[in-house]
């Protein structure tokens, strides 16, 4: 089980735009197992150190993405690149296709005509159940479940 804290031990570990200063910076959920998890895979595919994280939880966050709502980054990863553009969720990974090396592969994939409404469609469907998937048979993830699952049924039921 992955507590906040070892959520944010594992974000610590990970460049942040302080430390690359002229990175693109990918914005995540750093109270996400499946978001933390991709993350890290991003930060293992970026061998020519082009990227820097952070999490949508960091204050700082709003020096990156000032326009930005938590809201809107609660649903989808988010790219600023270094031309000061924003990406997000599916064509966040479109992007990233053309700017880490060993994404090239996948490259001609994510840019076949009439491909990205059905990226954009998988994606959401993902984000919206990462909890669900990233999480154990009862373990509590916290206010996220509530954010994404409403309230436990015991919780109602006490209402």
């Amino acid at each position: 089980m992955v507590t906040q804290t070892e959520s944010r031990k594992t974000s610590q570990r990970l460049p942040d735009p302080a430390a690359r200063p002229d990175t693109d910076v990918v914005i995540y959920d750093g109270h996400c197992r499946i978001c933390t998890g991709g993350v890290k895979i991003l930060y293992w595919l970026d061998v020519q150190k082009r990227l820097s994280f952070l999490s949508l939880h960091d204050a700082r966050v709003a020096d990156v993405a000032p326009n930005l709502t938590f809201d809107q980054m609660m649903e989808e990863m988010w790219v600023a690149d270094i031309r000061g553009r924003q990406h997000s969720g599916a064509e966040a990974f479109r992007y990233l296709t053309r700017r880490l090396v060993l994404l090239w592969p996948v490259m001609p994939l994510m840019h076949i005509p009439g491909s990205l409404p059905v990226g954009k469609w998988m994606y959401r469907k993902v984000a919206a159940a990462r909890y669900r998937f990233g999480k154990h048979t009862g373990e509590d993830c916290g206010d996220a479940c509530q954010i994404h699952f409403g309230p436990k049924p015991d919780q109602q039921n006490s209402k």
